[in-house]
C-alpha cells in the first residue's frame, strides 16, 4: 500500500506548520520567539520601526494578544511605543522564526515578489536588525539559524572599529550562506 498526496495537497506550504512548531517549542522552553518579516504593501506593522525592508516581531505569549499562527496569517495585537496596533503578517513574508535567548530557530527562503529583485533580497538578509545568522540545512530553501554576536569579542583587533548595534541592544545579525 502506498500513500500519495492528492491534487489538493501538492501546492501546501509547510511554512505555516513550521512556525507554529517553532513558535511553541520556544514556549515550552521558555523561550521568547521573534519573527524576521519581509515588509511590503501586503504587511501591515507600524512603518516607523521597519529597517532595510524588514521588521522583527516579539510573537510570544506575554508581548501579545489575540495571537493567530494562521495558515494564511499571523494576527495579533501588539504594543508600538505604548500604542496598541493590530499586525498582520503573511505567513509567506516569514524569513525567520527564531528564540531570543539563544539564536536558534529556522530561516525561510525570501517571498517570491521579494526573490525577483536579488539585491534587495540580498540587502535585506544582510541587515543589521536581523536575527542570528544562518547556518545551511539539510533542506533545500530551508535553513537553521544559529546565534552570532553582534558585539566585539576579545580577540577583535583594536584597530578595526566595533560593529554598530541598535539602540535598543547588541542584537544579532542575519546574514544569507550560499
Amino acid at each position: 500500500m502506498s500513500i500519495t498526496a492528492g491534487p489538493d495537497t501538492q501546492g501546501v506550504s509547510t511554512r505555516p506548520y513550521l512556525i507554529r512548531a517553532l513558535h511553541q517549542w520556544c514556549t515550552d522552553h521558555g523561550f521568547t520567539p521573534y519573527l524576521a518579516v519581509y515588509v511590503d504593501a501586503q504587511v501591515r506593522v507600524p512603518q516607523e520601526y521597519v529597517k532595510n525592508g524588514e521588521i522583527v516581531l516579539n510573537v510570544g505569549h506575554d508581548a501579545t494578544s489575540a495571537l493567530s499562527l494562521g495558515n494564511e496569517f499571523i494576527e495579533f495585537k501588539a504594543r508600538f511605543g505604548g500604542v496598541a496596533r493590530d499586525i498582520v503578517v503573511p505567513v509567506d513574508h516569514v524569513l525567520a522564526i527564531y528564540a531570543r535567548e539563544n539564536g536558534q530557530g529556522m530561516a525561510f527562503p525570501v517571498p517570491q515578489a521579494a526573490a525577483g529583485n536579488s539585491r534587495e533580497a540580498d540587502t535585506i538578509l544582510q541587515g543589521t536588525e536581523q536575527p542570528p545568522a544562518v547556518a545551511s540545512s539539510s533542506a533545500p530553501g530551508l535553513r537553521l539559524a544559529t546565534l552570532e554576536p553582534a558585539t566585539p569579542t576579545t580577540d577583535t583587533p583594536p584597530s578595526e572599529p566595533p560593529p554598530t548595534t541598535s539602540p535598543g541592544g547588541g542584537r544579532p545579525a542575519l546574514k544569507r550562506v550560499k
